[in-house]
């Protein structure tokens, strides 16, 4: 439906201005005059040039998903009709690029697509998980409880990634100033000491030798350096983006000492806590670990959750390949082989996920405090070698004279 902008007085002469939508300008005329507002100017809003270009759209975070979701839901539980709420959702909504996705949906649903089908139009706004448990919940007419579900279910998903990146946060920094100050010293620091060096007669030391020349190495071949880098992300992206590459990428990262035990929490947390979700939502256990596995976030993952969801479909217990798997612990496979003897699995994977949770806290408490005092060592360390190489000169003619 058009857009239309106005501008006018209102009763109290003072000025006003907005938007309304309208199948034409009559109708949006009326509608203005039904404010009370008097020599209404109404006009057509004007085309954004960049409206169709993606990459200029503003993108739909995961908190815009969430408050659509929980204010959704509340809509819904007091009995309004799902397409007016939809409407509703859409005019509120600040993102351009979400309220156009809601309004899409919505005109969808009323010409007679079902919620999760019109959802589904939109990959990239809404994920099969969500669209699944939209299912869900329409099939089972219990729309609002999903939401609700769904609402939560991401607030925690949001949490883990925040503790996540929190913990990347410090030591990308730390990089980043160290980077920075190497440059600055080797650009603009070093060239002043080499040029005063040079008017000593005497043979510079062996430290401040390589320093001069990686000093002068940089400046000259600066190019040649970033050139090897820039290729290396590029291979390294090509071969990520091949099925083979990224299990094999995937898998040397869950080895890794420190880091892989953390990623393999993460993992473990997300899988139980999805999967729980799903259960608990009424999606049947192989549809829900098609899409738990595809939203895995790592190939390893991905690939031993569609073997397990093969093995129940051959009529074994979730449990054994879980085991065979070598991918999850043997605590989870525990609790899940009880969850499945007593009827309660979906149960049972939120508790393990809830545990979990609390192990990814510890995990990046402990990355933290492991990671600050040695970006503090290589910081340290990095400054004060060049320091002292460009200081052993002076300190060899201090001690001659």
């Amino acid at each position: 439906m058009p857009v239309y902008v106005w501008k006018g007085r209102n009763q109290y002469g003072e000025k006003r201005k907005g938007e309304v939508e309208a199948p034409d300008q009559a109708a949006a005329l009326a509608h203005v005059k039904r404010m009370r507002i008097t020599d209404p100017v109404v006009k057509e809003k004007p085309k954004d040039l960049l409206e169709n270009i993606p990459f200029f759209q503003p993108r739909v975070t995961d908190k815009d998903i969430v408050v659509f979701t929980r204010q959704l839901a509340t809509m819904i539980d007091a009995g309004l009709p799902l397409v007016q709420c939809l409407e509703i959702l859409s005019k509120q909504q600040e993102n351009s690029t979400f309220k156009r996705t809601i309004a899409e949906i919505q005109e969808d649903v009323e010409a007679g697509t079902t919620f999760a089908d019109s959802m589904r139009k939109h990959p990239k706004v809404f994920d099969s998980l969500y669209s699944n448990m939209i299912e869900a919940g329409e099939t089972g007419g219990i729309l609002d409880t999903i939401l609700n579900r769904l609402a939560l279910f991401m607030e925690k998903t949001m949490a883990l990634k925040k503790k996540i990146k929190g913990a990347m946060t410090y030591p990308a920094i730390c990089l980043a100033i160290s980077i920075l100050i190497l440059v600055v010293i080797l650009v603009f620091v070093i060239p002043v000491f080499e040029e005063m060096f040079s008017q000593m007669d005497a043979a510079l030391p062996v430290p401040t030798q390589v320093v001069v020349a990686l000093s002068n190495a940089f400046k000259e071949h600066l190019l040649w350096i970033i050139l090897p880098l820039i290729l290396l992300a590029y291979i390294f992206k090509k071969v990520y983006s091949t099925e083979k590459g990224r299990y094999r990428i995937d898998q040397f990262f869950l080895r890794l000492p420190i880091v892989g035990i953390l990623i393999r929490k993460v993992a473990v947390a997300k899988f139980t806590r999805t999967l729980s979700t799903m259960l608990q939502s009424g999606v049947p256990i192989l549809e829900a670990l098609q899409v738990v596995a595809k939203t895995a976030g790592n190939k390893v993952i991905e690939v031993a959750v569609f073997r397990v969801a093969d093995a129940i479909a051959e009529g074994r217990p979730m449990a054994e390949p879980l085991m065979e798997s070598g991918v999850f612990p043997n605590m989870v496979v525990q609790m899940i082989n009880v969850g499945e003897s007593v009827g309660a699995l979906d149960t049972m994977l939120e508790k393990i996920a809830d545990f979990y949770d609390e192990e990814v806290d510890q995990a990046v408490a402990n990355l933290t405090a492991m990671i600050e005092p040695f970006m503090m060592v290589f910081l340290g360390g990095m400054i004060g070698t060049l320091v002292v190489a460009m200081y052993l000169p002076i300190f060899e003619m201090a001690g001659h004279v």
